[in-house]
C-alpha cells in the first residue's frame, strides 16, 4: 500500500533540493560574472548571458513543484511556510541570476582594467557567494545567530560600491568605462540585497517569526 505521508515527505525534499540546486547554479554564475569583466574571452560572457535562461528554468520549475504540493497535498503550518518561502527564495534566486547576466552584459560592452575597481568588483562577488555558502550552512543547522550575521555582512558590500561610485578619476579617462563599472557595482549591491532577502525568509521558516518583527 502507498503512503501517502512519505510521498509527501519525497515531494518536499525533492522541493528543497530543487532550490539547494538553484542556489548552487546561482552561486557559479556570480563567480563566472565577476572574472568576466577582465577577461580577454568575450564568449565566456556570451555563454553566462545564454545561460540564464536555464537559471529562469530552474525558478519556473520549483514553481510547479509548489502548486503540485499544494494542490495536491494538505501541508502542515509549519511545511508550509517552507513551501510559500521557496517561492520567494527562488524569485530571489532568479534575480541574483539576472544581475549576474546583466554583468556579462556590461563584458561585452567595455572590458575592466581599472586594478582598484576589479578589486573591489570582485571583493563584493566573492562576500555575495560567502554569503550564500553559510546560508545553507544555516538552514541545515538552523544557527540563527548565523543569519543574522549574513545579513549584516550586507553592509560590507554595500560600503564596496560606495567606494567605487565615490571614486573621483574617471577610469582609464573615459566615462563611459568609469560608467559602467558603476553599474557593475551596482548590480553586485542588489545582489547583496537580494541574498538579504534570502536569508530573512529562511530566519521566518525556521522560527515563524518575520526577521523585521525582532525585538532590538
Amino acid at each position: 500500500m502507498v503512503n501517502m505521508r512519505e510521498i509527501y515527505q519525497e515531494h518536499l525534499e525533492q522541493l528543497e533540493n530543487s532550490v539547494f540546486n538553484l542556489a548552487n547554479e546561482v552561486y557559479h554564475t556570480i563567480e563566472r560574472s565577476i572574472n568576466v569583466l577582465s577577461n580577454d574571452d568575450i564568449n565566456e560572457a556570451r555563454e553566462i548571458i545564454k545561460h540564464d535562461e536555464v537559471i529562469n528554468q530552474m525558478e519556473y520549475d520549483i514553481n510547479d513543484q509548489i502548486v503540485s504540493l499544494i494542490t495536491k497535498q494538505q501541508p502542515i503550518a509549519t511545511d508550509l511556510r517552507k513551501i510559500l518561502s521557496s517561492i520567494r527564495i527562488a524569485a530571489e534566486l532568479e534575480r541574483i541570476g539576472d544581475n549576474a547576466s546583466n554583468i556579462a552584459k556590461i563584458r561585452k560592452r567595455v572590458k575592466l582594467e581599472d586594478h582598484y575597481v576589479l578589486t573591489r568588483l570582485k571583493t563584493m562577488g566573492k562576500l555575495s557567494m560567502l554569503m550564500l555558502q553559510d546560508l545553507k550552512v544555516a538552514y541545515e543547522t538552523k544557527d540563527m545567530n548565523l543569519v543574522k550575521e549574513i545579513i549584516e555582512r550586507d553592509k560590507d558590500i554595500d560600503d564596496l560600491y560606495k567606494e567605487i561610485i565615490n571614486t573621483t578619476y574617471l577610469i582609464d579617462n573615459d566615462p563611459y568605462i568609469a560608467g559602467q563599472a558603476h553599474l557593475a557595482g551596482r548590480y553586485l549591491e542588489r545582489t547583496g540585497d537580494h541574498i538579504t532577502n534570502i536569508a530573512e525568509n529562511i530566519y521566518y521558516v525556521i522560527t515563524g517569526q518575520r526577521y523585521d518583527q525582532i525585538p532590538n
